[in-house]
């Protein structure tokens, strides 16, 4: 069997950002679509192209354990198509818990979360450049990224967003994510 060889779709860097529940747009109104834009303008030198992680985003039981295969199946497919491409995974609310489970820290007993599914295997560990994490409800559990991923990873969790934060009791701050984009695009672009 040959290697696969890059093709002249294969960006450097891929966005694969999974939305928060109900979350509209394209890759995330509140989040997916500001950080792209705000990536785009922070990494030069590099192509970028987003994917959006296909699952339902919504309160079903199985919501983020399908998120969670989907994403590590596209990050498996890719890195075989695209040898040489990195990846930078981001994950809103329902969709930080995807990626939680994806690199390898469970999501279960959090808000929408979910029992680890699948995990990025660890030799492609290294293509994932960066970590971007809103509104993560597995801190309102007391976990957090740990291991290999923790000094790849910007998580941040708005002050009394109750998603996130034990105790919180600011609905609104669990919707006040855009206005970080440009600081996790700053963290991402020092990592690639």
């Amino acid at each position: 069997m040959t290697a696969p060889t890059a093709s002249a779709a294969c960006s450097d860097i891929e966005v694969l950002s999974a939305r928060g529940t109900f979350e509209p747009g394209s890759l995330g109104l509140i989040v997916g679509d500001p950080v792209y834009s705000a990536l785009r303008q922070r990494i030069s030198g590099k192509t970028l192209s987003s994917y959006r992680v296909d699952y339902p985003a919504d309160l079903s039981l199985t919501s983020a354990a399908q998120g969670n295969a989907e994403l590590v199946n596209r990050v498996r497919s890719q890195a075989a198509s695209c040898p040489n491409q990195r990846f930078i995974l981001v994950g809103y609310s329902q969709g930080a818990n995807v990626v939680d489970n994806s690199i390898g820290i469970s999501s279960a007993g959090a808000v929408v979360g979910s029992p680890i599914v699948a995990t990025i295997p660890k030799e492609l560990e290294p293509k994932v450049s960066a970590v971007l994490l809103f509104g993560n409800p597995i801190r309102s559990i007391g976990k957090s990224v740990t291991g290999t991923y923790q000094s790849r990873t910007f998580d941040i969790c708005a002050k009394g967003d109750p998603v996130c934060e034990q105790g919180g009791g600011d609905t609104l701050a669990h919707l006040s994510y855009r206005s970080n984009a440009n600081e996790a695009a700053v963290f991402a672009a020092g990592k690639v």
